[in-house]
């Protein structure tokens, strides 16, 4: 064991540990969720840890073998190792001082190891004066939560499209099987199954360009701002190149915020982000019930189309094989629309020159972030690649409607058709029987009005009909 001190006074240590003594008191003080810190949270810390570094010695401010040394232990944390030694909880208070100390002096211990000095020996390298140089938790934790958000992000966007390409495959596919379209859970008039798959995709594409404009707002940091925003122990030409350093290590634009106070005070943009995946949960979530409607059955439902089986479905019922995928889809949009109202709720507790609530509000994102780019993978991959059309099925459905009797509205009148409709659900007639017995339409021109797949083009059987008996079409 090693003894730390802080003023509060002194914590033993098992001499193995990395972190420190405020490492510790956080240990102490919260244990919450049991979850520790987000992997790519971790990342991006040691990314901030290693940027100030390279701005501090090329101001320098920083002895140059001790920023080389926490250069080479940021580095190390980057490529994974360490993480272990992360060890607070990801819900505490104090805004993420005691994240950002745990990085402080897990990277300061080894730099002393590096150095070839014991852990512990903060007068050689310290965790606050040398690895927390010209930073304040209150721009290091809002930085680090943008660059975990943005790389998280990516991943969620490369699976929006891929869904997208998917869904538009499969619209491709099933262009030809006439379906009944329903609204408020009833027959409407047919659609293709395409149009369908169509209109999901067109979803989806929405979702992702939602998804990438609300990473661009995030892509302004206030690295420099210091404990309120006012730049107080950070020289302007360290403000410049941390933000230059950090736009290396991470491939990405980032930029100074424009309004540093601002950026410090305010997290409003990180609560247009949660947003932004809400919203994409819930496009998803319905599109999934429309798919557990869809595959109904296999006998007594709707049947249109066939799920990939991918596990029995019952502990007592032989043979039942359940929508798991979808199923899946619908919990975790149900989890992040939590998740948001947990965000929104954080932003709005902000206090003058900061909101301590930051920890919770990474906490949701990240979950959103993560749970989202799974369950969309596993949609795509397990799921959407492997729909099949019930082609019989659904043109059985279509042959029994009454739904197709909206087309003869500009030729008989929503009256006469109305009655029609009455008599085709009382006597289970088929409306082309009972026009043909009544004799309203001759019935060459009936196979054209009520062609399904003509009916799916807005205005072609109209037109069709209109030429064929002789009359304007302009």
């Amino acid at each position: 064991m090693r003894v730390e001190r802080d003023f509060l006074g002194e914590i033993e240590l098992p001499d193995a540990a990395y972190y420190g003594v405020q490492t510790m008191r956080a240990v102490q003080n919260f244990s919450i969720t049991g979850h520790k810190l987000d992997k790519e949270f971790i990342i991006a810390l040691a990314i901030v840890k290693k940027a100030a570094a390279k701005a501090n010695m090329k101001t320098g401010r920083m002895p140059t073998n001790i920023g080389a040394a926490i250069v080479e232990a940021s580095v190390e944390i980057m490529a994974g190792k360490w993480h272990d030694q992360f060890v607070v909880d990801a819900i505490q208070g104090g805004a993420g001082t005691s994240m950002n100390m745990n990085a402080n002096e897990v990277i300061a211990n080894r730099a002393l190891e590096i150095l070839g000095h014991k852990k512990g020996d903060y007068t050689v390298v310290s965790p606050n004066n040398h690895v927390n140089m010209a930073q304040s938790t209150n721009d290091v934790i809002p930085t680090a939560i943008r660059i975990a958000i943005i790389k998280k992000a990516t991943r969620l966007y490369h699976e929006l499209v891929l869904l997208t390409d998917s869904l538009t495959h499969k619209a491709n596919e099933f262009n030809h099987v006439l379906k009944m379209g329903r609204t408020h859970l009833q027959d409407a008039v047919p659609i293709t199954l395409g149009q369908e798959f169509a209109a999901y995709a067109a979803g989806v594409k929405r979702a992702a360009k939602r998804v990438q404009r609300a990473m661009q707002n995030l892509l302004a940091i206030n690295m420099g701002a210091t404990a309120v925003g006012t730049g107080l122990n950070a020289e302007p030409e360290y403000i410049e190149e941390v933000v230059r350093q950090i736009c290396w290590l991470t491939d990405e634009t980032f930029v100074s915020a424009p309004n540093l106070v601002d950026a410090t005070q305010n997290t409003d943009e990180l609560a247009e982000f949660s947003s932004t995946l809400k919203i994409c949960a819930l496009s998803l979530s319905k599109m999934a019930d429309d798919l557990r409607l869809m595959a109904s059955g296999p006998k007594c439902g709707f049947n249109e189309i066939i799920l990939p089986a991918m596990q029995p479905g019952s502990s007592i019922m032989p043979g039942k094989v359940n929508p798991v995928i979808p199923e899946m889809v619908n919990q975790v949009a149900f989890q992040i629309v939590g998740n948001d109202q947990v965000v929104s709720l954080a932003v709005e507790a902000g206090q003058f020159e900061l909101n301590v609530m930051e920890p919770v509000i990474a906490y949701n994102i990240f979950n959103s972030l993560t749970i989202l780019t799974n369950a969309i993978n596993t949609l795509n991959n397990r799921c959407i690649m492997n729909i099949a059309a019930n082609d019989c099925r659904c043109q059985q459905m279509v042959d029994d409607s009454i739904g197709v009797i909206t087309a003869l509205l500009p030729h008989i009148g929503y009256e006469a058709a109305s009655l029609i409709a009455k008599e085709a659900i009382s006597s289970s007639l088929p409306v082309r029987e009972i026009i043909k017995a009544k004799g309203l339409i001759p019935n060459d021109q009936l196979e054209i009005i009520l062609s399904p797949g003509e009916m799916t083009k807005p205005g072609i059987a109209g037109k069709q009909y209109l030429s064929s008996t002789g009359q304007d079409t302009a």
